[in-house]
């Protein structure tokens, strides 16, 4: 058990922090959701094309760079509404990524890696570790990380210094493609497939583990660690419990619908 839950906090962790940096930087990425199931798509591909698992770890990362900049270039030059961008990233990927399976593998359902493609259960906390240390002293411990952060609250300040913001919240877009990359080809190589509808709501999970973690890295780890214990416990209740299945494997998003309420009352009290 604490190995299902330590690995799915790690999923959720990593998107969390991608789109905590766009958040961090003026811009709330929707479209996590759509990023991460491209990187598990393109990881799974890039392994059945001969690459190593960092290979295809790394390919995926880059494939997550795509619509972040198709965010960024509807969001920041054309003014466009972030929500329904990202929104449209979602359905954008969701798509696509059937034509593409289809295209490059000759499938729309589910493909499987051979046994020993994928990475073993022990490297992913060791991945979500990296990714958090990394967020944490890039955000908060460089110049660039604190423009950023500057972007998000006070892009006035940075203007009247004559330091564009649109370059630093189209990093924040950016680090949030690459790192929901990262999670989806860690969850796919993970169990060693890609299977339609793989990120099953953890893109909307993460936006939760945001807020629930005060934006802050550290704060998004104890989030992470709480959904993942609920998840890990849904699953193992499916053995035990009187209880559909269904709603057991529910509790968590029914969790997440109840996050965003009690903060946005919890928002709108303190305002």
């Amino acid at each position: 058990m604490i190995a299902h839950l330590l690995q799915s906090s790690s999923f959720l962790l990593i998107a969390a922090l991608g789109g905590l940096v766009a958040e961090r930087s003026g811009i709330l990425n929707i479209g996590l959701e759509g990023m991460i199931a491209l990187g598990a798509f393109t990881a799974v591909a890039a392994r059945l094309a001969g690459l190593s698992p960092t290979g295809a770890i790394v390919a995926a990362a880059l494939a997550g760079v795509v619509p972040a900049l198709i965010f960024g270039q509807f969001v920041l030059r054309w003014r466009a509404n972030p929500f329904i961008v990202g929104l449209a990233i979602n359905l954008l990927s969701a798509g696509t990524i059937p034509f593409l399976a289809e295209t490059i593998l000759g499938t729309r359902g589910s493909v499987r890696l051979p046994p020993g493609s994928g990475v073993p259960i022990q490297a992913v906390p060791f991945w979500a570790l990296g990714v958090l240390l990394l967020v944490w002293g890039g955000l908060f411990h460089t110049i660039p990380g604190l423009r950023l952060r500057v972007a998000g609250e006070e892009p006035r300040w940075l203007q009247e210094n004559h330091v564009a913001v649109a370059p630093y919240r189209l990093l924040g877009l950016l680090a949030s493609g690459i790192f929901c990359g990262l999670a989806g080809a860690l969850l796919a190589l993970r169990i060693g497939a890609y299977l339609p509808g793989i990120s099953a709501g953890r893109g909307w999970i993460a936006l939760v583990i945001i807020y629930l973690g005060y934006r802050r890295p550290w704060g998004l780890a104890v989030a992470a660690l709480f959904f993942g214990l609920v998840e890990a416990l849904a699953v193992r209740a499916q053995a035990t419990a009187v209880i559909s299945p269904t709603i057991i494997l529910a509790l968590p998003y029914l969790l997440t619908v109840i996050a965003f309420v009690a903060y946005s009352a919890l928002f709108r009290r303190r305002a």
